[in-house]
């Protein structure tokens, strides 16, 4: 009798276990499937609103250009060679709340556009800081010089110019600026930092294999100020992008050269009446005063409003004037970015990517010239070696024109060799034909400062011949140059078979030395001065076209592919970009010297002028 109540008893107290138990289980399920639920209605949602995106910039409504209207242009947004309509650009952009990125080409086209456009009576330029090389602010200036030829007016305004906003105001027939803004002229300078105090107080010693006297991308960890050398050529290519400007403004303003720069040695900047004065800007007045000024050039009543359209949606009006459908094509290939072994998307000139575009070109019958537009400050020996192969084989097929952008130097310079006519800006950064290699021997910090040993077992002699925890052995180190003077032999080799010179010749201008595209074509490496699409007309020529479509290639992600990426992969990225702002090219960088892997054919220094 008793086992039988003692039975009972365990039961009877497992059962409000049990009981709690269903409970905890039941509200499990529940969670987890309002959570599923969740999500689901969610992933639709972000579904509806993302293919909405797409939608919307798939079916714009094309903008109406009233008459009497008047183009307004503004270029607060950073400038690359080719635009993106991808809906989803502006979303992961470093800077969203500026703007989509802005596609040189497509301002070009719109300006040109424009011109022809008995709607557009002139240009209003809105500026200040123009987020753009010096090579491709002259080519949206140049394009503007074209604008006026039609006898169209441009006005410029701005709340602050920095230099080479300046410059791109002087095209206009007028140039204003708010009583209380600011101007700057004051001439360029470059700035170098060096590290090498830091990295010996850390116990790191910088080992460089190099070949070239002017490859500079050393100093910064080996020396403590410039070398006369390197000084010699910042010196050289900073004072061509100085003298440029100053001829330009010359030439359109009316002030002799000597005189513009006493200007920036006597700082006239600081005194905004001084400005107006001496012929530097035309007057001080706020933007209601300009709309009064615009409305009586355009005939408008003082009570109605201005006509206007942005350039931003310009660029979808339909052209008046259609050309004639042509099945001939000219393919323009764009480079922009470090080059990089593998297949990097855009922004990125990846050896496979780019490498096969080119072969898609030259392999495509209906393509009968070729452009291949260079912004590049080098990278990978490696990748450039690829891609120069199928730049080559398209050279050997079809006509194949070079185009540089604001940087086209080392492995930049080295992929477009080949080509039949190379054409760079005068203030484009390109030469710097030379090679090196950098290791770093971090035994002093690590065994002395830090306390950290290491012990080595290895098969053979020099099985640990590159290691950062010791120096390189001399027999590794003659090893090392000489296969770094085996490449730069190499480099010496494509460009004199480009330039149609010897090794010799080119040799006396190449030491990894940097030059400006105007120096350039005095020295042979480049063969005429302009820009894109001075580059596509000689193209079109020496393919005996007279009508033609332009094709832009490598073909751009499609907006799904793009946002599954960054969905996926782009998250810490977006972050970072966020958080730096326009001080995230820095960080990425950074990030580009750190991933550097065996011979390095680039610029000794990233290059930021304004």
């Amino acid at each position: 009798m008793g086992k039988v109540f003692i039975i009972i008893h365990i039961f009877s107290n497992l059962r409000p276990c049990f009981t709690i138990e269903t409970q905890i289980m039941k509200n499990f399920l529940t969670s987890l499937l309002a959570t599923i639920v969740g999500i689901l209605i969610m992933s639709f949602l972000l579904i509806l609103i993302f293919a909405g995106i797409i939608a919307a910039s798939t079916s714009k409504e094309v903008p109406d250009v009233k008459e009497n209207s008047i183009l307004v242009a503004e270029f607060n947004s950073p400038i690359i060679d080719r635009s993106d309509e991808n809906p989803f650009s502006r979303l992961f952009s470093i800077s969203p709340s500026m703007g989509m990125v802005m596609g040189l080409d497509q301002i070009l086209k719109d300006l040109d556009k424009a011109r022809e456009d008995e709607n557009i009576r002139g240009i209003l330029l809105r500026l200040s800081a123009i987020p753009a090389g010096s090579a491709t602010v002259e080519e949206i200036r140049n394009g503007l010089l074209e604008f006026k030829e039609s006898g169209k007016f441009i006005y410029a305004y701005g709340d602050m110019y920095t230099q080479n906003a300046y410059y791109l105001a002087t095209v206009a027939d007028s140039i204003f600026m708010t009583p209380e803004g600011i101007f700057l002229f004051n001439g360029l300078s470059a700035e170098a930092t060096f590290y090498k105090k830091a990295l010996d107080k850390l116990g790191i010693e910088v080992q460089v294999i190099r070949h070239g006297t002017y490859k500079s991308a050393n100093e910064p960890f080996t020396r403590e100020d410039l070398s006369e050398e390197n000084r010699e050529q910042i010196e050289g290519y900073v004072g061509a992008i100085w003298n440029t400007w100053l001829e330009g403004i010359s030439a359109t303003r009316d002030i002799p050269v000597e005189q513009l720069n006493r200007y920036a040695d006597g700082l006239v900047f600081f005194d905004n009446k001084e400005l107006v004065e001496n012929g530097m800007i035309d007057g001080l007045i706020y933007f209601d005063q300009l709309l009064d000024l615009v409305k009586g050039k355009l005939g408008v009543a003082e009570e109605d409003d201005v006509e206007s359209i942005a350039l931003h949606q310009y660029k979808d009006v339909e052209e008046k004037t259609k050309k004639e459908y042509s099945r001939d094509k000219i393919a323009v290939v764009y480079a922009m970015g470090t080059v990089v072994d593998g297949d990097a998307g855009e922004g990125f000139i990846g050896s496979e990517r780019i490498s096969r575009a080119i072969r898609k070109a030259r392999r495509d019958k209906s393509v009968k010239a070729i452009v291949l537009r260079v912004n590049s400050g080098g990278g990978s020996m490696i990748a450039s070696d690829v891609i120069y192969r199928e730049s080559k084989l398209a050279a050997d097929t079809k006509p194949f024109v070079v185009s540089m952008g604001d940087v086209a130097a080392s492995g930049g310079y080295y992929i477009s060799c080949p080509a039949d006519t190379i054409i760079a800006g005068p203030t484009t950064i390109t030469g710097s034909i030379g090679v090196f290699s950098v290791i770093a021997n971090m035994r002093e910090l690590m065994n002395e400062k830090l306390g950290i040993t290491t012990d080595v077992v290895k098969t053979n002699e020099h099985a640990d011949m590159v290691s950062v925890f010791k120096p390189l052995h001399p027999e590794v180190e003659a090893t090392l140059q000489h296969f770094v003077d085996e490449a730069y032999g190499r480099f010496l080799e494509v460009v004199a078979d480009g330039r149609d010179q010897s090794t010799a010749a080119i040799d006396e201008v190449a030491g990894g030395r940097v030059w400006s595209g105007k120096d350039a074509l005095e020295m042979g490496l480049v063969d005429m001065l302009g820009g894109l699409e001075e580059s596509i007309e000689v193209a079109a020529s020496m393919a005996g076209l007279e009508n033609y479509r332009v094709q832009s290639l490598p073909v751009l992600e499609d907006p799904l592919t793009m946002l599954m990426r960054e969905l996926t992969g782009g998250a810490s990225s977006r972050a970072l970009k966020k958080e730096l702002g326009p001080d995230y090219i820095h960080y990425r960088n950074i990030r580009e010297i750190r991933e550097m892997s065996g011979l390095q054919a680039r610029m000794p220094f990233y290059l930021e002028v304004r």
